[in-house]
């Protein structure tokens, strides 16, 4: 048996998106010790990194070679060509899927939260963490990613004590896009956190994302059946906790009665902002895709370039569609807007032409004064 073809790799993750990027002389029978290996991140920190491969967990950097070529960094969730001899990684396979956000800083960069997952549960609490203007957020970084988005509102047993209608919330997380699962769930009773492995095929991965304090860590526990990961109470005040998770970690999952090969599961830390990503050459695409009601509105437009603002003929704007969903939905375009013009080179020139000839047009032609 060829190691890219193990029941062990498999297991976590492997398939044949990644087995085609294989060099012939990495595919060889693993007994023979060979120089190289194919691995998969399963965490990270400060340049180190801890290695699935079949033969064990491998600690290793990341080569001269990887460092200076300007190639794929690792990340978690990454399968990547690996010399155990050396522990170095040489390479970073091409990702399926990859989960980004712009860097927090000014700097206009990407950075990478989770590479090659299946599934993105955005965890929002339904304390005072509930926010749908930033589950709509969560929604376009989903689809950006290629990942699959399934809404997760813990916290259900707060329900009445909070005196919410968990029905009609569940019917509003619904609306934002008819297409996804809204799960309610209870880390702390354990209320359905069964159907969660249900979410996933054998072998296929996840990752918690949300705001700090929504119980990411508290359903990853309870999921493994070990306090594996620590937590902490949130403030009273408003429902926030502290950076309790600060790495990204896979976990390999235990096999279950709706999911009985296992599965991975990857618990991210709390974020509190969260910039988008995008494509440079579609910024847009994703964003309209994540709003279906804005998306088939739009084909209605007078204009085909219909930015929704002040165009005339604009089917989205004459909707009277909710103003909060709407405003967020122009913040997000103007952001990705912003965006595009920072990473497209071409975009950024254009632009740069623009303002220079109104400006020299305003120079040329100065409003007479009035009389």
């Amino acid at each position: 048996m060829r190691f890219h073809d193990s029941t062990l790799l498999r297991d976590l993750g492997w398939s044949s998106f990644f087995a085609d990027q294989l060099d012939p002389a990495i595919s060889q029978p693993i007994d023979t010790a060979p120089a190289a290996v194919v691995g998969r991140v399963a965490s990270a920190n400060h340049g180190r990194f801890l290695i699935w491969t079949e033969a064990g967990t491998i600690d290793a950097g990341v080569s001269g070679t990887l460092r200076s070529s300007g190639a794929l960094w690792p990340a978690v969730g990454d399968w990547v060509i690996v010399r155990p001899i050396d522990a170095v990684i040489d390479r970073v396979l091409t990702r399926q899927t990859c989960v980004s956000r712009k860097q927090p800083e000014r700097e206009i960069r990407e950075q990478v939260l989770a590479a090659n997952i299946d599934v993105l549960f955005i965890v929002s609490g339904l304390d005072r963490d509930y926010n749908p203007r930033r589950i709509e957020r969560f929604l376009v970084m989903a689809n950006e990613s290629g990942a699959r988005p399934v809404v997760l509102l813990n916290k259900a047993d707060l329900t009445a004590e909070l005196g919410l209608d968990l029905a009609e919330i569940v019917a509003s997380v619904q609306q934002l896009s008819p297409s996804i699962t809204v799960l309610p769930i209870s880390a702390k009773s354990d209320e359905n956190l069964d159907t969660l492995p249900s979410q996933l095929g054998p072998g296929q991965t996840a990752a918690l994302i949300g705001s700090s304090g929504v119980g990411k860590s508290t359903i990853l526990n309870r999921l493994l059946g070990d306090e594996r990961q620590a937590t902490s109470a949130v403030r009273a005040s408003d429902s926030r906790g502290r950076h309790t998770t600060t790495t990204r970690q896979l976990f390999r999952m235990p096999a279950s009665a709706a999911n009985q090969s296992g599965w991975l599961l990857m618990d991210l830390p709390g974020l509190r902002e969260v910039q988008l990503w995008a494509n440079p050459d579609q910024p847009t695409q994703t964003l309209e895709a994540s709003f279906d009601d804005i998306q088939e509105l739009a084909q209605s437009c007078r204009f085909r370039d219909c930015t929704h603002g002040t165009e005339p003929g604009c089917a989205v704007t004459s909707a009277n569609l909710d103003p909060a969903r709407m405003a967020n939905f122009q913040k997000m375009q103007k952001e990705l807007a912003h965006l595009e013009r920072k990473t497209n080179s071409r975009l950024a020139k254009e632009t740069r032409a623009k303002w220079n000839a109104t400006e020299k047009s305003v120079r040329s032609h100065p409003k007479r004064s009035q009389t």
